[in-house]
């Protein structure tokens, strides 16, 4: 009994580590590999429109809530997939001349 009620507490512990790593309040992930420039990934900004974290952490979008596992096109937005899942100009802005809204020139 005792042996199970630390695997548990391990196990709830390491839940709680991976949960804190995902974008916490405050922080902001930065992916620098388009050529349109820097995007900016602000967790506080889409929590506070409404998304969760387990809307976009799926088998079929962002499996794996770490940088660089999942490899983002803008073909793959512009077609509705990953990103464009919502930003599709009905929930929430459309990428068709808005590349500066997340795109950031160096």
């Amino acid at each position: 009994m005792r042996s199970t009620t630390i695997a548990l507490s391990i196990c709830f512990c390491l839940t709680l580590a991976a949960t804190a790593f995902a974008v916490p309040s405050g922080k902001v992930i930065e992916f620098n590999k388009s050529p349109m420039g820097k995007v900016l990934f602000d967790g506080e900004k889409h929590k506070t429109a409404g998304a969760s974290c387990k809307e976009c952490h799926t088998d079929g979008m962002f499996p794996k809530m770490k940088q660089g596992t999942v490899k983002i096109t803008m073909d793959e937005i512009n077609a509705g997939h990953l990103c464009g899942f919502c930003h599709n100009g009905k929930r929430a802005f459309g990428t068709a001349g808005n590349c500066a809204r997340c795109h950031i020139k160096p």
